[in-house]
């Protein structure tokens, strides 16, 4: 047997990692099924994924593959569908006030949670008031709500302190599941929720933290938008056992290693890539230094960016299921993302050391950076990059239950992380809200917020691109991150199961399953 080379098992550990952690503007009607999503094929969707959900409740949810299992219980107001466009959901409508500071909502009549409770103004405006006032780890895209009302039983206005691009992205996915307010507030929310999603928690099938069964709804207004009667999702952190399961039949659906994927190709099974469903980057956090004077200086920042051989560290980790960038917007996710701004900081370790020299730091200098389970695999070689201008790196291991914490403190004046990658507006708004974990020290600058603010008030989708590429180009510019590369990700899926996603959209929900083939 053919042994991997130390980068084939070095990327197969990062991409473990980093699944077992994944983590995602007028009057709208409609919003059936996606249309690219069949009615023939496999009755049940039973899908691997390498996280255990931390919790079911609305405040808690976690934005990786747990969103499998509790996008599947809960209804969110909006949707975005596999071509990263948003859409009516349980909201059947919305419209923006010309100052886009109020949005209104019509909701669809006859909804009903699991328990038979209906679905109204009142529910949803419950939800919504939990998800503003109670701290957790999305509270931060809220930030903008300054009111919700239910003026009557089908409608529900949100009122914005100032315009928030992000809001129906938000309202899509996390920030916008509806859950029954008799209810959302007990204990066993956490594991055994009401909502009003198409599918229903089978607890006699269930064991928490191995194995969750869905079962479909007969009575949901949207049931033909979801042709699996049953969902199996199963968590599994080995990822040479999901490649097992799949060959197996136990399994039809499940991303894997490029590694892998030979044996399952000879049995015939669909395989499915997508180049960009993550991003690796230094997060320089410390812009006005702080902690780490050196951070302070633009020349500093941008020295550290020409540190990394983008394409080499790409071919190096990913061979070929990824592609090297110095951007933090997604490449499929809008109108922000530039192929120009990539050759803004080439690789150059003398003109690094210049800059640094010129900025003060002819020897480099010494900086900590918190050594994370996602990021461990990654860790030698960007140390070694960071040591060859001269920033010399010491790890200090965080344990995961710490990290959220830890990085939204003003500890580390930078570190690594990886991402998943979503529309413009929540990329803009997950890492550069002063409330955001990517902006710990709260940086602002006049020149910035005068760009976000003109894309927070674009009503027309071309005009918000072309606004978010002028926010990316500030960041690339004045180096506020040092990305190093997108990370994609490889879909197997077996006889009657078609995965449907192409990276324009990176929310983890069963509607990216269809039927078929």
């Amino acid at each position: 047997m053919t042994t991997p080379s130390p980068s084939v098992r070095h990327r197969s550990r990062i991409l473990a990692a980093f699944a077992a952690t994944a983590l995602l503007t007028t009057a709208a009607c409609g919003g059936g099924s996606d249309p690219s999503a069949k009615s023939e094929g496999a009755a049940e969707l039973a899908l691997a994924v390498q996280g255990t959900p931390p919790s079911f409740e609305i405040t808690q949810l976690n934005g990786g593959q747990s969103a499998y299992i509790w996008s599947s219980l809960y209804d969110t107001l909006l949707y975005t569908d596999n071509q990263g466009r948003i859409q009516p959901n349980a909201a059947e409508s919305y419209a923006y006030s010309e100052d886009r500071r109020t949005l209104t909502l019509e909701l669809r009549k006859g909804m009903t949670f699991s328990s038979g409770a209906p679905v109204d103004a009142a529910a949803v405006k419950a939800s919504l008031d939990r998800l503003l006032r109670t701290p957790g780890p999305n509270q931060f895209a809220m930030t903008a709500v300054e009111t919700i009302e239910a003026p009557d039983a089908d409608t529900v206005v949100i009122g914005l302190e100032r315009p928030d691009g992000s809001l129906l992205s938000n309202l899509s996915y996390l920030n916008g599941v509806i859950a029954d307010p008799a209810t959302m507030t007990r204990p066993e929310a956490a594991a055994d929720p009401v909502g009003s999603g198409p599918y229903t928690l089978d607890k006699g099938a269930t064991v928490t933290g191995s194995t969750y069964v869905l079962k479909k709804r007969a009575d949901h207004w949207n049931a033909a938008a979801y042709p699996f009667e049953t969902v199996k999702v199963r968590v599994m952190t080995d990822r040479s056992a999901v490649t097992n399961a799949l060959q197996a039949g136990e399994l039809n659906a499940g991303s894997v290693d490029f590694t892998q994927l030979q044996p399952l190709k000879d049995k015939g099974m669909r395989i499915t890539s997508v180049k960009a469903t993550a991003v690796a980057s230094l997060i320089l956090a410390d812009r006005a230094g702080e902690v780490a004077e050196p951070l302070g200086d633009v020349r500093v920042r941008k020295a550290i960016n020409m540190a990394f051989d983008r394409t080499k560290l790409a071919e190096t980790f990913l061979r070929g299921s990824g592609q090297p960038t110095a951007q933090v917007f997604n490449p499929k996710g809008g109108g922000a993302h530039d192929p120009g701004l990539d050759e803004a900081h080439p690789h150059d370790t003398a003109a690094a050391k210049k800059l640094l020299a010129d900025a003060g730091y002819p020897d480099g200098f010494p900086v900590t950076m918190p050594s994370l389970a996602v990021t461990k695999a990654f860790e030698p070689t960007i140390a070694q990059s960071l040591a060859d201008i001269g920033v010399k790196v010491n790890w200090t291991p965080l344990p995961p239950q710490q990290q959220a914490a830890a990085l939204s403190s003003k500890k580390y004046p930078m570190y690594f992380i990886l991402d998943g990658l979503a529309g413009d507006a929540v990329t803009s708004t997950l890492f550069f809200s002063t409330r955001s974990q990517r902006n710990p020290f709260g940086s602002t600058d006049p020149e910035l917020t005068k760009l976000i603010d003109a894309a927070n008030k674009a009503a027309d989708p071309a005009a918000a691109g072309e606004a978010y590429r002028k926010v990316n180009a500030f960041a690339v510019d004045n180096g506020w991150f040092s990305p190093v590369f997108y990370i994609g990700t490889t879909w197997v899926t077996g006889e009657g199961v078609v995965y449907l996603g192409d990276g324009s959209s990176t929310y983890s929900q069963i509607r990216a399953f269809g039927t078929g083939g």
